[in-house]
C-alpha cells in the first residue's frame, strides 16, 4: 500500500535550474509484486531503447480499439522486461497551471477493473480508480510549473515532467510505455512510444487517470488562491468563462505567459 504523498517544491537536479513542483509517492512497505529494489534488472542488462508502437512476433492483437489491454506489457515481458511502467500527461492545452505527468507500474495480479483513457471516464469514475491505483500500484508523478512551460515550451515541459514522473517511482522499470508519438530524451530507463496509448495499454491508461486527477486537484488549490478565475471549474482551459476573467483581471502568476491568449491579455 502506498501510504503517503509528499508535495515537494525545489530545484530539479537536471540540466536546467527551473523550479520543480513534484509529488513523490513513497511507501514504507513495497507492494508484494515487487520483491525489492535489488530485483530490478541492472542497467547493463536492460533492453535497448526502442520507439514505435511495438509488436511482439507471433503475438496477435486481441484488444478492442475502445478498451486498453495488456498487449504491450506482455510483448515487453516476452522480450525480457520485468517491470513495465505506463507514462502519460494531463494539461498540455490549458492557459494556466502546470502540465502533470504520471508513471504507473501495475500489479499484474491486481489490475483495477475499468481502466481506460481518462477522457472517456466521468470525474467520479476517475476519482474511484485513482484511489484503487494508489493502493495497488507503484506510482510517481511530476508537475512542470508555468515557469518551466514558458521556458521550454509545452512540448519540452511535458517531456521534462515525464522524465520526472519516472524518476519519482520507487523502483526503476525495465521499460516505459509512453503515450504519444515520441520518447522523451533523458529517460532513466528505455522507452517505447505508443500512439493512442491511453486507449491501448492499461498501464498508460492508469497513468492518464493519475495525471488527470492530480492536476484537477491542483486546480482546485489554485482556485482557493485565485477564486475570481474559477480554476476549479474550467481547470485552466480557454473556456469563455476563463477568457472573460482573463480579459477583466489580466494574467496571474499561474498563467502561461507564452500562450497567445495570455500574451494578448497581458498587452491590454
Amino acid at each position: 500500500m502506498i501510504e503517503a504523498a509528499h508535495w515537494i517544491a525545489g530545484n530539479k537536479s537536471r540540466n536546467d535550474d527551473g523550479v520543480l513542483f513534484c509529488i513523490l509517492l513513497t511507501s514504507d512497505v513495497t507492494p508484494g509484486f515487487i520483491p525489492g529494489v535489488q530485483s530490478v534488472t541492472p542497467r547493463s542488462q536492460q533492453l535497448p531503447v526502442r520507439s514505435g508502437v511495438g509488436h511482439c512476433p507471433g503475438m496477435a492483437r486481441t484488444d478492442s480499439p475502445d478498451q486498453p489491454d495488456l498487449f504491450h506489457e506482455h510483448a515487453a515481458q516476452a522480450d525480457g522486461a520485468r517491470l513495465v511502467a505506463g507514462v502519460d500527461e494531463a494539461g498540455r492545452g490549458p492557459l494556466a497551471g502546470p502540465v502533470v505527468a504520471a508513471a504507473v507500474i501495475l500489479d499484474p495480479d491486481n489490475i483495477p477493473s475499468g481502466l481506460n483513457d481518462s477522457k472517456k471516464l466521468t470525474e467520479a469514475r476517475r476519482e474511484a480508480l485513482f484511489e484503487t491505483i494508489m493502493s495497488t500500484a507503484l506510482v510517481g508523478f511530476c508537475a512542470a510549473p508555468v515557469e518551466v512551460i514558458d521556458r521550454l515550451n509545452i512540448l519540452g515541459a511535458t517531456m521534462w515532467a515525464m522524465c520526472g514522473a519516472l524518476d519519482a517511482l520507487p523502483v526503476r522499470p525495465d521499460l516505459a510505455l509512453i503515450d504519444g508519438n515520441r520518447v522523451p530524451p533523458g529517460l532513466s530507463c528505455p522507452g517505447q512510444h505508443v500512439i493512442g496509448g491511453d486507449g491501448r495499454s492499461v498501464s498508460i491508461a492508469a497513468a492518464s487517470i493519475v495525471a488527470k486527477v492530480v492536476r484537477d486537484r491542483m486546480c482546485r488549490v489554485m482556485d482557493c488562491h485565485h477564486p475570481h478565475y474559477r480554476f476549479a471549474q474550467h481547470k485552466g482551459y480557454g473556456t469563455a468563462l476563463h477568457l472573460e476573467a482573463l480579459a477583466a483581471l489580466g494574467p496571474s502568476e499561474l498563467h502561461r505567459m507564452s500562450f497567445a491568449p495570455v500574451m494578448a491579455a497581458l498587452s491590454k
